[in-house]
């Protein structure tokens, strides 16, 4: 029987500094659900990476087994003890899992609430995942219902009108701590999504812009010519910033762009003027040293969430109505889910009542010397008529059992009835043959005990 499972970190549970090591580039966001999707217990896997949350929704059979591997293998990544990854890690599952979801592609869970990026990287994570065949059918379903949950709840409750987002705030920040922007030189690294919406925002304040290009220079003219910026290359970059009032930088280097040593150069060179540095990049662009320079004032992504949080607006008031609209989607979800659910054990439950009788039958085969042709089509009917009585009222009950209860009480049938579905446990046998040495029950120890101590907070 397959759950859903998410594990994920963002800005309401990690400081930068941590989800910095869990960054993905797309590229490698594919490479890590392909490696998930080794493990004999996870299906299907997708990867979503922003620059404040990094979160993998699996399908899995065995939940426990599925949460210790990809608590293992993000903590590798991290570089982290998995207890320590664990303290900062939420890993919800089924409706919660899919709830979850549904609110990150609304904007509920954004830093800015109701941005509409999310929406976007949403689907592009999907995509990738489906066009890489890490998905199934429970997955592409989940995606397709949070997708179409997000666009309700943005057309429905007019959450995200105001098209705010971390690069507005990022902006404004920069106008309360200078004045007007109006002809100050801003330096913009990057040329992504992030940097396209910091320049349309910059713009609108009058400031002169410069784009520097790394690896998409195509893409840095398209929008320096569009906002009455100019390009520059990456090695320009000190001199660029000698003459800066602002730097922006967002990028996907997994690599700092701006150093401490490099930096203190420039502000001998400014002569005391002062530098405003923005880094809305994850992992960092900045090397945080950077604010102990004399001149420098550095904001991070997690600083930005400090002034959003003390600047709450008036889409706080629109959350009751676009949480309900996300309540009505799960419990549609939920009903799916169920019937899904439902139908394999159903199915394998009368399998096995229909197996039962033909052993019994021919147990039984040559103990009916007297009994004519009729009398055996006779017995065989009624004992498929006994199995099928005895199974209708469990099968009635299966396939209308409550939320709260329908995962327990669907494997507490399989378990007590011996039910397996030979296809997965092939496949999943044969995964496990593949990863022979492995210590599952021992990985498990560690995270069992941390998870025993979340439950009884």
């Amino acid at each position: 029987m397959s759950e859903i499972l998410a594990l994920g970190i963002s800005h309401k549970t990690a400081p930068v500094a941590v989800r910095e090591r869990l960054a993905f580039t797309d590229r490698q966001a594919l490479q890590f659900a392909q490696e998930a999707l080794r493990n004999a217990e996870i299906d299907e896997a997708v990867v979503i990476c922003t620059c404040n949350r990094t979160e993998v929704y699996l399908v899995v059979g065995d939940p426990v087994q599925a949460e210790a591997e990809l608590l293992r293998m993000l903590s590798e990544r991290a570089g982290m003890r998995p207890t320590q990854l664990a303290e900062v890690i939420y890993s919800p599952r089924n409706c919660d899992a899919a709830r979850h979801l549904y609110r990150v592609a609304s904007g509920l869970e954004s830093m800015v609430l109701g941005e509409a990026e999310i929406q976007g990287q949403v689907r592009r994570a999907h995509e990738m995942a489906m066009q890489a065949g890490c998905t199934g059918p429970l997955s592409n379903r989940l995606f397709a219902a949070a997708l179409s949950t997000g666009k309700r709840v943005r057309s429905e409750t007019g959450i995200g009108q105001s098209r705010l987002s971390i690069s507005s705030v990022a902006v404004d920040l920069a106008s309360r701590l200078l004045g007007s922007l109006t002809d100050r030189h801003v330096v913009i690294v990057g040329a992504g999504e992030t940097s396209e919406l910091t320049a349309s925002a910059l713009s609108a304040r009058g400031a002169g812009t410069v784009f520097v290009a790394n690896r998409h220079a195509k893409r840095a003219l398209s929008i320096a010519e569009r906002f009455g910026g100019s390009v520059v290359s990456l090695d320009e970059l000190p001199e660029q910033m000698t003459a800066a009032d602002i730097v922006v930088s967002s990028t996907s280097s997994p690599h700092q762009i701006i150093d401490d040593d490099d930096l203190a150069l420039v502000m001998e060179m400014r002569e005391g003027r002062p530098l405003l540095l923005i880094d809305i990049a994850v992992p960092r662009d900045i090397d945080p040293a950077c604010n102990e320079l004399e001149g420098v004032t550095l904001y991070d992504i997690d600083d930005l969430q400090a002034i959003v949080s003390r600047n709450v607006d008036a889409r706080a008031e629109l959350m009751p109505q676009a949480e309900q609209i996300i309540e009505e989607e799960i419990s549609r979800f939920a009903r799916w889910l169920g019937q899904s659910e439902a139908l394999p054990t159903v199915s394998a439950l009368r399998a096995h009542a229909d197996a039962l009788v033909r052993d019994v039958l021919s147990d039984n085969d040559g103990h009916w010397e007297s009994a004519s042709a009729a009398d055996l089509s006779r017995v065989e009917a009624i004992a498929n008529a006994v199995a099928s009585r005895l199974l209708h009222e469990p099968t009635v009950r299966l396939r209308s059992l409550p939320e709260q209860r329908r995962h327990a009480s669907l494997e507490l049938v399989r378990e007590l009835f011996g039910l397996s579905d030979e296809r997965n446990l092939t496949r999943r046998r044969s995964r496990r043959r593949s990863s022979a040495g492995e210590q599952p029950d021992e990985r498990l120890a560690e995270v069992r005990q941390l998870r025993a101590r979340h439950d009884r907070r």
